[in-house]
């Protein structure tokens, strides 16, 4: 069994023209500080997929002052208007060319992290919070998966 965490940037500024040069607010930054730290203690991701875009990269390098990530990828197929169907394939690639990693983290934004749920276990499509992280098992061996929830930071 892998462990599949889908998640939301933390809170970034307003929209601006340039989407994907937004960053992160000081509370967003807290966020990602504090899930980075429950994902450590919880889970300890040793894989790592990130949006492009500046606020995701922005959480990424939040979370890995908690965690080291023995792969890690900068993935354009989870940008805001990427394809779940696209990106969960690539994802389901990598997980079995990776078969040593155990728990892959993916840092994203709305509305592809629900989709991307959504393509792993049909039925399921969570609202992110910023900065919340979906957690999924997933079978290599059957590619099927169950759900285990959504958990957000306190901040």
């Amino acid at each position: 069994m892998k462990t599949i965490l889908i998640m939301r940037h933390g809170e970034a500024g307003p929209m601006q023209a340039d989407d994907a040069a937004r960053l992160l607010t000081e509370r967003g930054k807290t966020q990602a500080i504090e899930m980075g730290k429950w994902l450590f203690q919880s889970y300890q991701p040793s894989a790592i997929l990130v949006s492009p875009y500046a606020r995701a990269q922005q959480t990424a390098e939040a979370v890995k002052q908690s965690n080291n990530f023995v792969f890690a990828e900068t993935c354009n197929d989870v940008i805001p208007s990427g394809s779940a169907s696209f990106a969960v394939d690539y994802l389901e690639t990598l997980i079995s060319m990776h078969d040593e990693i155990d728990n892959w983290l993916i840092v994203a934004h709305m509305p592809i992290v629900s989709y991307m749920v959504d393509q792993l276990v049909p039925g399921e499509m969570p609202i992110f919070p910023t900065a919340g992280v979906a957690v999924i098992e997933y079978c290599p061996k059957t590619h099927k998966s169950s759900y285990k929830g959504l958990h957000s930071p306190i901040s």
